[in-house]
């Protein structure tokens, strides 16, 4: 059998959640709020929850691909998600191969509504099927790597600032030159924080800030004017991801590169958002705008705009792994550093080998696929509900 009519026969579905380390969750929890940051929500955050996949074509060749979850932002669960592509996204998989990547994308698209992180998982496992049947990296499907060692940034938690400059210094003393402030406790203390660590930092050093949805349009433009003369790479997020006017308002009216993150769920929304002028650059990842292939085409539009693409998660070694292919592919249009946090987050990163980071790089994995492999007896000591197994 060649190696295009390799049809893929099983998707099997792992939920997992993966508890954050205890002095994460400390650091978390004497934050700002529950969440270090400034959403308004009940719950501590404790933990990742993640959606595994894993394909396996008639010739036995397996891929696997992973989506990071989080209710507050995504709106779905890992058992939620597992449950539509068991009843409606399976079967435009099932039987065919892997290298039909474009039509499978264009079937759940044309069958079914947004779901883009439920759509991404099968995406992204696709391509390490493919890129494994042909012993190569994923990369190599995607216009071949730019760059070996990707620059990474730092995330800061809304908290004292003393715990704040701690973080920071940690960050500086092992190569990092970029970090992102965690903002929204008010004018004041915004201010307070971005003044300490552009002090701490020096003039060099990238700075970014997320708001995550904290404030109003007017509020937003107060702030973000207050903290400019700081030299702010951009500001993430400052107002509801579904106030694209807002958005629109408070771009119009700062020189500050406002991105959006939690608006830019789809491909259709970061086109309508740039239309808007309402942002100048994207948080892309690989659950949003849902998998690599549209992960690719938002990068390039953005490119084509003349926007800044950032990528930025907390995934699991998997998920940073894709991100690194991500970037790597793209690399001449990705100006900004990116952000993995989900190794220096949780308990375990689901690899059997980690991926090494140094001197403020991540180097990128080389191997076939995604070039590491998943060490499935933690996926089974962290699953939380019985894996959903669909067969052709």
């Amino acid at each position: 059998m060649s190696i295009v009519q390799d049809p893929i026969r099983k998707i099997e579905l792992f939920p997992i959640f993966v508890p954050f380390k205890e002095h994460i969750r400390d650091m978390l929890q004497g934050g700002s709020g529950k969440v270090a940051m400034g959403l308004k929500v009940e719950d501590h955050w404790l933990g990742a929850d993640f959606l595994l996949c894993r394909m396996t074509t008639e010739n036995g060749v397996v891929g696997v691909g992973d989506i990071y979850v989080w209710l507050v932002e995504g709106a779905v669960t890992p058992v939620l998600m597992a449950s539509l592509i068991k009843d409606h996204l399976a079967r435009y998989v099932l039987g065919r191969s892997a290298f039909d990547i474009g039509l499978i994308n264009d079937k759940f698209d044309n069958n079914v509504a947004r779901n883009e992180m439920a759509k991404g998982v099968l995406d992204l496992a696709l391509y390490d099927v493919a890129a494994r049947t042909i012993n190569r990296p994923v990369y190599d499907l995607c216009g071949g790597k730019q760059l070996d060692r990707i620059p990474m940034s730092m995330v800061l938690p809304l908290t004292s600032v003393d715990i704040i400059l701690d973080v920071v210094q940690r960050g500086l003393d092992v190569g990092l030159r970029s970090f992102r402030c965690k903002l929204g406790d008010g004018l004041r203390r915004d201010v307070e924080i971005i003044k300490a660590v552009r002090e701490l930092i020096g003039p060099d050093a990238a700075l970014r800030v997320d708001y995550n949805q904290a404030y109003n349009p007017n509020e937003a433009l107060a702030c973000i004017e207050a903290i400019a003369p700081y030299g702010i790479d951009f500001a993430e997020q400052p107002v509801k991801g579904d106030d694209f006017v807002g958005m629109a308002w408070v771009q119009s009216r700062t020189n500050v590169p406002l991105m959006a993150h939690e608006s830019g769920f789809g491909l259709r929304d970061i086109v309508t958002l740039a239309d808007m002028g309402a942002v100048r650059a994207f948080g892309i990842n690989p659950e949003r705008p849902g998998g690599m292939t549209n992960a690719l085409k938002a990068i390039d539009y953005a490119s084509a705009r003349g926007l800044d693409v950032v990528l930025h998660n907390q995934p699991s070694g998997l998920g940073s792994a894709i991100q690194l292919h991500m970037h790597a592919a793209r690399a001449s249009k990705i100006r900004h550093a990116s952000e993995l946090q989900g190794h220096v987050m949780m308990e375990h990163d689901l690899l059997k080998e980690r991926i090494v980071y140094e001197d403020g790089y991540a180097n990128l994995p080389t191997g076939a696929g995604w070039g590491v492999e998943i060490d499935f007896d933690m996926v089974d000591k962290y699953q939380i509900q019985p894996t959903v197994v669909i067969e052709a």
